[in-house]
C-alpha cells in the first residue's frame, strides 16, 4: 500500500465470510499469483497513486440450499480501486471505490480531504471510517481471520442508513503522541427514521502501544503483522453514541457502544505467535427483538454484550512461495433480549506476501452472525484468496 492512501477496510454485509471446500484447482492457480506494488505518478508537481484489491471465495454450507441440501457458492467478496494524491506534504486526498453489497454496483467507498500537519495533530474531512474497534478498523484485508464479522458492528456497518462499510460523512481529528494514538470524530450517523432532529454521531478511538508501534495509515489497524514489527502489545478503547440513533419517527431511542480490544504478537525462534481479543457492550433502546409496531420501519441495533478471542501461529519456514499460519477463533454474542449465540472458526492462512497476497482455508461451526442474534446453526467450509497491489 502507498503511504498517501489509507488502508481499505470493509465488511461484507449480510453474509458470513466462510470459505468452501471445492477449491483444489483455485489453490494451484493462486500459488502462481505474483505480488504487486502500487503505482505512483507525478502530475504538475503533485503525486498521484493508484492501486487495487480483490477478495474471492468459495463456500460450502450445510443445509443452506433452497431444497435443504448443502449449498455451494462462488463469490467475488470484494473488489476495490484505490486512488490517492498529495498536493504537498500537508494536503492530501483519498478516493476509493467498492462493489457495494454484492449488487454489481460500483460506488464510493472513501472520499477524504486530508490535512496532515504533524504526527500529533491531523484533520480529515469527507467520507471515511468512523473511529471504532480493531476489527472494523482492519476491514477484511488486514484481518487475522477470514470470518471476523460474526458479531454486532457499529451503526455505520448496518446496511447504509447510517453509513456504509464502516464509513460515514464527517470529520476526524487524529494523531500520535509518543506511543499513544487517538481519533475523535463527528459524523452524520443515522439519517431519517428516529433521528428527526439530525443529531450527529460521535465516535472515538484511543490506543496505547506498549511495545512496538503499529505501522498503519492514520488511526487504522491490522490484526497481524506476520512478525514484521517484532513484538507488539496494544490495547485499544472505542466509543460511539448518537441521540435518537435507533427506532423510528414516532418511537425514538438512543444508541451507545463501547469496546475494548487487545493485540499481542510475539516473535519466537520457530515463528510468530499472534493473540487477539475484544469485548463489546452495546446499548440500544430499540433492537431487532423490540421493533416499534407503529411509525413506519425501524433502524434497530443490537443491545447486549459480545466478545471474541483468536490465536494464530506463523511458521518461520517457507513452504513453496509462502508460509502457513494456522489459527482458531471463538466468538460469543449475548443479546439482552434473546438467546446467546456462538461460533468457532478453525483455519489456516497461506501467507505469500503479507496482506498483499494470501490464501485461506477454514471450517466454521455455530449460529453467531453479524446481527448479534442467533441464526441457523450450520457448518461451513471455505476457501478464499486475496490480492492487493
Amino acid at each position: 500500500m502507498f503511504n498517501a492512501l489509507p488502508k481499505p477496510t470493509q465488511r461484507r454485509a449480510g453474509k458470513p465470510h466462510t470459505l468452501r471446500a471445492a477449491c483444489a484447482v483455485a489453490l494451484l492457480t493462486a500459488f502462481a499469483a505474483p505480488a504487486f506494488a502500487g503505482a505512483s505518478f507525478d502530475v504538475g508537481g503533485a503525486t498521484f497513486s493508484v492501486g487495487a484489491g480483490v477478495r474471492v471465495g468459495a463456500t460450502m454450507t450445510q443445509d443452506a440450499a433452497p431444497n435443504g441440501d448443502d449449498a455451494t457458492n462462488f463469490d467475488v467478496q470484494s473488489i476495490r480501486l484505490y486512488f490517492g494524491g498529495k498536493v504537498n506534504d500537508f494536503i492530501k486526498f483519498t478516493f476509493n471505490t467498492e462493489e457495494i453489497f454484492n449488487k454489481s454496483q460500483i460506488d464510493v467507498l472513501d472520499a477524504i480531504v486530508q490535512f496532515e500537519f504533524q504526527k500529533e495533530f491531523n484533520v480529515w474531512m469527507g467520507r471515511m471510517l468512523t473511529p471504532a474497534d480493531r476489527i472494523e478498523m482492519n476491514g477484511p484485508y488486514y484481518a487475522l481471520t477470514w470470518n471476523q464479522y460474526t458479531q454486532p458492528l457499529f451503526p455505520s456497518d448496518q446496511g447504509g442508513d447510517a453509513g456504509t462499510y464502516g464509513r460515514d460523512d464527517g470529520v476526524t481529528v487524529w494523531g500520535t503522541i509518543d506511543k499513544f494514538q487517538y481519533a475523535l470524530g463527528a459524523f452524520n450517523g443515522l439519517r431519517g427514521f428516529s433521528n428527526t432532529g439530525d443529531n450527529p454521531l460521535f465516535a472515538t478511538r484511543i490506543a496505547y502501544n506498549f511495545l512496538a508501534m503499529e505501522d498503519n495509515p492514520a488511526y487504522y489497524t491490522s490484526s497481524t503483522y506476520y512478525g514484521g514489527l517484532g513484538n507488539v502489545f496494544t490495547v485499544g478503547l472505542s466509543y460511539q453514541s448518537q441521540s435518537d440513533g435507533v427506532g423510528n419517527a414516532t418511537k425514538q431511542g438512543d444508541f451507545s457502544g463501547v469496546t475494548a480490544d487487545v493485540l499481542s504478537e510475539t516473535v519466537v525462534d520457530g515463528g510468530v505467535i499472534t493473540v487477539e481479543g475484544e469485548y463489546k457492550d452495546f446499548s440500544a433502546d430499540y433492537t431487532l427483538a423490540t421493533v416499534p409496531t407503529t411509525g413506519g420501519g425501524c433502524f434497530c441495533l443490537f443491545d447486549g454484550k459480545s466478545y471474541f478471542g483468536s490465536a494464530a501461529f506463523l511458521f518461520s519456514q517457507s513452504s513453496g512461495p509462502g508460509k502457513f499460519q494456522p489459527y482458531v477463533r471463538y466468538v460469543e454474542n449475548k443479546p439482552s433480549d434473546a438467546a446467546k449465540s456462538d461460533l468457532t472458526e478453525v483455519g489456516v492462512n497461506y501467507v505469500i506476501n503479507g496482506h498483499k497476497a494470501r490464501l485461506n482455508f477454514n471450517y466454521s461451526s455455530g449460529d453467531a452472525n453479524i446481527s448479534g442474534y442467533p441464526g441457523k446453526d450450520v457448518d461451513t467450509f471455505s476457501f478464499g484468496a486475496q490480492l492487493q497491489f
